[in-house]
């Protein structure tokens, strides 16, 4: 059976992409959903990974760098297309599918983009079922499937590919992505349709459609399910804690102290790019690989790490990860040591 994501079903997707995602500037976002609406057309194909042909060569596609820079230096429009077509010059073969690397804001749109302007489908599912911040931390890389070679489109022409070992391909893409202004569109993890059926965690555009629907809760984004931790009160924002200073990622560490409406329990919520463990009175309560959201009670949005600020009432909500991210690999790759915090 043939489906398309057509203008409506854009919107569906487009409003699903919000509901647990964190680090969506409005203005990029904005953008990223006006620039698909440009190119849906009359629909682009979704498939599942297992309906395509074997030996379809997939691509992941997605925004790499500041979602802010997005918003302020604008795409030229062909930024997905010419990261793919440089990719393909490298493989030596066509690409006939595209697939997200996550489906968080703009990441659920940037894929759809490339789909519709090279005429393929988009692939139902990603390769988190959540957000991590490296584009390493994937299901793909837990099937071994390398992100590089990888192609970079940038904004104002650039177009760089790039080849290393699997491990370095972050230490490497950061500061090309600086370079370029901030943001760029890659084109990576190049595999055929047989492994991505194997590595992909399935179906997620789909259920963030169905999330996208007026009156469906915001459970039903969540693959593997999700629970309420508690509801409360931001009593401080604290800076660094001191642990993973020697890591790679961009952001300092700080802690977020809630003092919770019904219990009355105190619950810190450790972030480092992204909330990363939580423990109420002392006791973990939920950790790394399941993503940790702070909700506002008072717009429903989920609120950044660096927007949280004290007199803010929040729910906090625990998504619980695809089962391969809670395997000894999983949890290597982007569990609570993985953000440098010894558990």
């Amino acid at each position: 059976m043939v489906r398309l994501i057509d203008p409506a079903g854009l919107d569906r997707l487009s409003a699903g992409s919000r509901v647990l995602a964190t680090g969506a500037a409005e203005s990029s976002y904005n953008l990223a959903l006006d620039w698909a609406h440009s190119v849906v057309g009359g629909g682009v194909e979704l498939a599942a990974a297992g309906e395509l042909p074997d030996e379809t060569v997939c691509v992941a596609v997605s925004l790499v760098g500041s979602t802010t820079a997005l918003g302020e230096q604008l795409p030229a429009g062909d930024e997905p297309e010419r990261a793919v077509r440089a990719l393909e010059r490298r493989l030596g073969e066509r690409v006939g599918a595209v697939v997200a690397l996550n489906l968080a804001a703009e990441n659920a749109l940037v894929p759809l983009i490339a789909a519709a302007a090279l005429g393929v489908p988009l692939v139902d599912g990603d390769g988190t079922g959540r957000v991590f911040p490296l584009v390493e931390q994937t299901t793909y890389t837990l099937g071994g499937v390398s992100a590089a070679p990888l192609a970079l489109a940038g904004g104002s022409g650039e177009l760089v590919v790039l080849e290393t070992a699997a491990d370095r391909v972050e230490e490497l893409l950061r500061p090309v992505v600086l370079s370029v202004g901030g943001w760029a569109v890659a084109a990576c993890y190049p595999m055929t349709a047989r492994d991505l059926a194997r590595v992909v965690v399935p179906g997620t555009v789909s259920l963030l459609m169905r999330a996208g629907e007026p009156g469906v809760p915001r459970a039903a984004a969540a693959p593997y399910g999700a629970r309420t931790l508690c509801r409360g009160r931001i009593l401080a924002v604290e800076g660094s804690t001191g642990h993973g200073s020697d890591m790679g990622l961009p952001s300092q560490p700080s802690s977020i102290v809630i003092r919770e409406t019904e219990v009355g329990r105190l619950v810190r919520l450790e972030a480092h790019n992204e909330v990363v463990l939580a423990l109420a009175d002392g006791a973990v309560v939920a950790v790394v690989p399941d993503q940790i959201c702070m909700i506002s009670l008072l717009d429903g949005m989920v609120v950044d790490v660096d927007k949280a600020e004290p007199g803010l009432e929040v729910e906090i909500m625990v998504v619980r990860a695809a089962p391969v991210w809670h395997t000894e690999r999983g949890l290597a790759l982007g569990g609570p040591r993985a953000f440098g915090i010894p558990l």
